[in-house]
């Protein structure tokens, strides 16, 4: 399909560069498969769901994976992407021009690594000096690694350290949050939990490639990035007596969506994961483990809003998405949410 397809013009104004507050103030747009959309807020997720439905969280937890350093007089930037082992991590370099095989980038507070390699895609094999785990490392010299539309806005900040982690993360990994996960509250939890909602986690490790633009005209030309994943095997057991009860698995988040994806087969059996997934979701795609999604407003012509077209129509979340902007709901990462149900 042609990428321009998932093209739509957004006023710069609607995206939000601080989450709402407290968090499950934020709005909820519903959308169903047919009928009209409904402008509600996240705290009605509750009644918008039956008792019996279930809520997968990702778990996973973002690392202050941005690096500013120098090599030799050279500036260098580095977003971290990906853990290899304990001490290499692929990165996108800034200023990658600079960098060499075997040169050394030292980012400040004794932190230093080398660049191993140089992969096809332009990024770059960091491999961290000493002995300390490498999650420590980034505590003293990293920052939180703000999406680019909201970092060219804004400085991050120390409350960032806190407005972009989830309730639920866990599991250190992560380069960019769950963002779906933002808006929930132990409040909201204890509402799900009255209502008779179940809640299962997994654990996806947001890359940095999540906020790669699709450069090629046609989505079948484009390299979707691989993430990390894993569901447990007691886990995929309790989603599948859930939907042979009649309840519905509902992904919180993309990242949740696509790691339940990668690990159902064809007989709709979800299994257990452990792994890479470099799943691209675009229209024409048969759902097999999800009956629908809470997410966030994604990026125009983005692989995620392919996937949200791929559930519900083009043509519905295209109209989904202007009644979102002339009702003024904010997009992106600290932006509201939208509830899609498919089949309702």
């Amino acid at each position: 399909m042609k990428v321009d397809l998932f093209d739509f013009e957004l006023p710069p104004e609607r995206i939000a560069l601080r989450p709402a507050r407290p968090r499950d103030a934020a709005r909820m747009l519903v959308v169903r498969g047919a009928g009209a959309f409904e402008d509600r807020g996240v705290r009605d997720l509750p009644e918008m769901l039956r008792a019996g439905d279930v809520l997968v969280f990702n778990d996973t937890r973002v690392i202050p994976a941005q690096l500013e350093g120098r090599r030799g007089e050279a500036r260098i930037g580095a977003t971290l992407h990906k853990r290899i082992d304990l001490r290499r991590w692929q990165a996108f370099v800034r200023n990658a021009k600079r960098l060499r095989i075997g040169d050394v980038v030292e980012f400040g507070g004794g932190v230093a690594a080398t660049a191993e390699d140089r992969l096809e895609d332009g990024s770059f094999v960091l491999a961290f000096a000493g002995e300390e785990p490498v999650e420590i490392l980034l505590e003293r010299a990293g920052r939180m690694p703000l999406p680019p539309y909201i970092a060219g806005k804004r400085a991050t900040d120390a409350q960032d350290r806190e407005d972009y982690q989830t309730m639920f993360a866990a599991e250190d990994g992560a380069v960019a949050a769950p963002t779906a996960a933002l808006h929930f509250t132990p409040e909201l939890i204890d509402a799900l939990d009255a209502a008779g909602i179940g809640r299962e986690t997994l654990t996806l490790h947001v890359g940095a490639g999540t906020f790669l633009p699709v450069k090629a005209d046609d989505t079948s030309d484009h390299a979707m990035h691989s993430e990390w994943g894993r569901i447990e095997p007691e886990a995929a057991a309790r989603l599948n007596a859930v939907r042979a009860a009649g309840g519905r698995v509902i992904a919180v988040g993309t990242t949740s969506l696509r790691l339940l994806e990668s690990a159902t087969g064809e007989d709709g059996i979800i299994g257990a994961f452990a792994g890479d997934t470099d799943i691209f979701i675009t229209p024409g795609y048969r759902f097999r483990a999800v009956d629908g999604l809470m997410t966030n407003f994604h990026l125009p012509k983005s692989t995620l809003m392919m996937l949200v077209s791929a559930l519900m129509g083009r043509e519905r979340m295209m109209d989904a998405y202007a009644h979102a902007i002339d009702s003024e709901y904010r997009f992106y990462s600290y932006g509201d949410s939208s509830l899609l149900l498919p089949h309702d």
